[in-house]
């Protein structure tokens, strides 16, 4: 029975990278905002003898996950796996300087969608699943003070997630993948040298044992 992976930020970055990975076992359902993107994607699976559902959504739409999770019941009836890359990063900033719509947007994509989709896909997972987290921990780092307060509650409910579900499933996995030249670090960096940073397909390439490990 084919594997049925669920991606959520799928249409560049890591997110993309592991989709492609992952497509010579799993169908990958593709979630993102950007079409283009998703096009895009399910081009190079397609090519590479894979196959894709593109679901051009916002996680942030309540009505559109329940939606997205309703459907791949109906067509499945299960997930396998659940990789969760969607991040919103806001500008560096003090602490005292934050926009107030830069951390709502922070505080609604990182962390409120990521406990209303760990609710909603949890039963697809049910006790086999495997749902994977991406930390990136800048907690506490100077003027990271939205992103690493948002990134450090998403990934804490990650952890209380992993805790209760050990005996129980699905297993949940938290990762750290290695700096990469991403749209993400470009808006904290935008002047680095970024010959130095992991390349997202070797960085898949390099994760995938962990995500598919017994």
């Amino acid at each position: 029975m084919t594997q049925i992976a669920l991606i959520t930020g799928a249409s560049r970055g890591l997110g993309a990278a592991l989709a492609r990975a992952l497509a010579p076992t799993h169908h990958i359902i593709a979630v993102a905002k950007t079409v283009g993107a998703l096009e895009e994607l399910d081009d190079a699976i397609q090519a590479a003898g894979g196959a894709a559902t593109l679901a051009p959504m916002d996680i942030t739409v309540d009505a559109a996950m329940q939606q997205l999770c309703r459907g791949i019941f109906d067509r499945w009836g299960k997930l396998d796996l659940w990789l969760h890359t969607a991040v919103h990063a806001a500008p560096l900033a003090p602490a005292g300087h934050i926009g107030p719509k830069d951390l709502t947007k922070s505080l609604t994509i990182n962390v409120e969608a990521t406990a209303r989709l760990i609710a909603y896909v949890s039963p697809l997972l049910g006790q086999t699943g495997r749902a994977v987290f991406f930390d990136d921990p800048r907690a506490g780092q100077q003027f990271f003070g939205a992103y690493g307060a948002t990134k450090a509650a998403q990934i804490a409910l990650a952890q209380s997630w992993q805790a209760e579900s050990r005996k129980t499933g699905p297993d949940v996995r938290i990762l750290t993948p290695e700096p990469m030249p991403t749209a993400t670090r470009a808006r904290f960096y935008p002047g680095e040298d970024r010959s130095p940073l992991a390349d997202p397909h070797a960085e898949a390439a390099r994760l995938l044992p962990a995500i598919l490990a017994q």
